[in-house]
């Protein structure tokens, strides 16, 4: 029988199991038992160790599943080692093709076969075809389904990402904050920062995990493709010792995150609402324009905005001058009002005109 050409490529171990329905092909791809102790088969520890300790200590959790090979190894190790129940797996289409959506059948099917809870989405229909647009929906919906279980998001980034991010933020001028890369806290549980991806690469080929392979990770039209296909093995060809360097920068600058965020939310109160975060005008009028570029994406990132650095400096600078009645417009669809007691931030449509607002209250 002719074969139907594909757009993409449907990986499993032994293709003399990829006949069938998917979810035919996910039970016969579903992890053997490990025992009623859960031991962990010594050839994989490297894998499954990180995943049952993260998750052991994370509590409900929903993972971050895109049909990949990582976050379908990453799915096959939790349910091999996490004893709890998964509140559920959450897969995103980025409408960008016949792979996607295959993807996200793969994703669904699996998921059957463990008799693991799986919530889908797919991009709102215009969302521009861009990594920024892609990852702000995606993340969106992440966090949504993570919310609503009470649960926290687990991905698949392995240290090879870690050292990816950190090239691109170099890229991008990014400061302290910025160079810790995926090792920040922010809600998401991420157990393979420090594992290879030839790892993970190696555990799903000896354990037949079935995945999709997406064209367009090959496409030299994404950033993060040209930096893991060109600029960091040419960075690493000349100089070998660069990945260990820039992950121990990335180390450092997690830490300095870590003790800001710390003294951040020790030392301000402000309040987070469904549509914004509002803190008192007397918490920041002390501040310089440098620190205030350090505290502002602290508590920007409680209602889950990244703020760059023009965005860092413009607030800075609407904190130190701006007046009453004042707005400035933030990327992201981001407006900051300055009222007479308060900053207010909200999410465009949702904005308001500011009066004699009351300061806010304590989280």
């Amino acid at each position: 029988m002719a074969q139907v050409a594909r757009p993409y490529r449907l990986w499993h171990k032994d293709m003399r199991h990829s006949s069938g329905t998917p979810a035919e092909r996910a039970r016969r791809s579903r992890p053997a038992e490990t025992g009623a102790a859960g031991r962990i088969e010594a050839s994989d520890a490297v894998v499954e160790a990180p995943v049952a300790r993260a998750l052991g200590a994370a509590g409900s959790v929903v993972l971050a599943v895109s049909g990949g090979r990582d976050s379908m190894a990453l799915l096959r190790a939790a349910v091999n080692v996490v004893r709890a129940p998964l509140a559920a797996v959450a897969t995103f289409d980025h409408g960008t093709g016949a792979a996607a959506t295959a993807a996200v059948e793969l994703v669904s099917a699996v998921c059957r076969a463990y008799d693991v809870p799986c919530v889908t989405a797919r991009a709102p229909a215009g969302t521009p075809p861009t990594e920024a647009a892609w990852r702000l929906a995606r993340w969106r919906f992440l966090r949504a389904a993570a919310a609503r279980r009470g649960a926290r998001v687990v991905t698949a980034h392995t240290r090879d990402d870690q050292l990816e991010t950190l090239i691109i933020r170099i890229l991008r001028h990014a400061g302290a904050r910025g160079l810790a890369g995926l090792d920040a806290d922010g809600g998401v549980v991420r157990p393979w920062l420090a594992v290879h991806r030839a790892a993970v690469a190696d555990y799903a080929a000896r354990h037949g995990v079935a995945y999709v392979d997406d064209p367009s990770n090959e496409s030299r039209a994404f950033l993060r493709n040209r930096v893991r296909l060109d600029l960091l093995p040419a960075l690493l060809r000349a100089r070998p010792a660069l990945a260990a360097e820039l992950l121990q920068v990335g180390q450092c600058a997690a830490k300095w995150r870590r003790e800001v965020e710390h003294h951040v939310a020790a030392a301000h109160r402000a309040r987070v609402e469904a549509d914004g975060l509002s803190i008192a005008a007397s918490e920041l009028a002390h501040y310089d324009e440098a620190a205030l570029a350090i505290i502002w994406p602290v508590l920007a990132a409680r209602m889950g905005l990244a703020l760059d650095r023009r965005g860092m400096a413009r607030l800075a600078e609407f904190t130190l001058r701006g007046r009453p009645g004042g707005e400035i417009q933030l990327s992201g669809g981001v407006a900051v009002q300055r009222s007479t007691f308060s900053f207010v931030l909200r999410r465009r449509g949702e904005a308001r005109r500011p009066g004699r607002a009351q300061p806010p209250i304590s989280r």
